[in-house]
């Protein structure tokens, strides 16, 4: 069972109780930032969005069912009061927890159900290369996505970007990078698409700028389409790094795309980057 299934099983089976990230990922056999960034890959939204969201819907249909007093289901989802309960419930699902016991339905707000497992993975990943890779100076446009399905946005992120290409003050080569980094607990992260730069003088005030630090790589190519880009990334973090005996570092990865890329059909030249120990 890959790293995700523990994870999914455990959360489904312990949600009522008071369990920590920390717990999860070590039920998974892995560390809070790989299970971070492995559920991610797998269902588009972080473990603790994910968990947060079981709790709460557990919650809604308790009120909705009549329960009497919302103070004991706000401890039972693992608040400690009514007060921070009611915020989290409202976030969550755009009304108070009085509103839905009094209308005695879930029918109209998003409810997080269950979450099956898909357990789509490349059947034969390519083995990868390993690389020890030097400072480098990223400079290019940046996004924060929520993993509720905005990352979809990140082909237009793209779009604003590609024009720029070459004409970048003190870009250095022709390769472009996606790098995933600054990711949370959630699932959140930021996804910058950039070049590599001498320094950061010449850019625009509005561009984002990101040191990444030497480290050893995985190298991984993806040889398909861009759009299937995602079961690559899932069938590296939830098969062949707990197969592999590396343990991802809490750094940035990336996409790399070569001068060999054509952004208008979406193929040629690109490869995935995990810093690894």
């Amino acid at each position: 069972m890959n790293p995700v299934n523990k994870a999914l099983w455990f959360i489904e089976a312990h949600f009522a109780r008071d369990v920590s990230l920390d717990e999860i990922a070590d039920v998974a056999g892995v560390s809070r930032y790989h299970l971070s960034r492995a559920f991610a890959a797998a269902f588009g939204t972080g473990s603790g969005r994910y968990l947060r969201g079981r709790r709460l819907t557990e919650a809604a249909k308790a009120l909705a069912a009549g329960a009497p007093d919302i103070l004991s289901i706000a401890l039972e989802a693992g608040y400690n009061s009514h007060e921070a309960f009611t915020r989290a419930f409202r976030d969550q699902f755009g009304t108070t927890p009085e509103s839905v016991r009094a209308q005695r339905t879930v029918h109209n707000i998003p409810l997080v159900e269950p979450l099956k497992m898909d357990e789509t993975l490349l059947a034969e990943l390519p083995p990868p290369r390993f690389e020890n890779a030097g400072q480098l100076l990223i400079a290019g446009l940046a996004e924060r996505y929520h993993c509720d399905g905005s990352s979809a946005a990140i082909p237009s992120q793209w779009q604003r970007f590609v024009p720029h290409l070459g004409r970048i003050p003190g870009q250095v080569g022709g390769v472009a990078y996606g790098v995933c980094y600054n990711s949370d607990d959630a699932g959140n992260f930021d996804y910058l698409c950039a070049v590599q730069v001498a320094d950061f003088s010449q850019l625009p005030g509005d561009w984002s700028r990101l040191r990444i630090s030497a480290h050893r790589y995985a190298v991984f190519e993806h040889r398909d389409h861009v759009a299937t880009i995602r079961r690559t990334w899932n069938t590296i973090w939830n098969k062949w790094l707990p197969e592999s005996g590396h343990r991802a570092v809490d750094a940035p990865d990336f996409e790399r795309y070569s001068e060999n890329f054509d952004s208008r059909t979406g193929t040629g030249g690109i490869e995935i980057w995990i810093p690894v120990h």
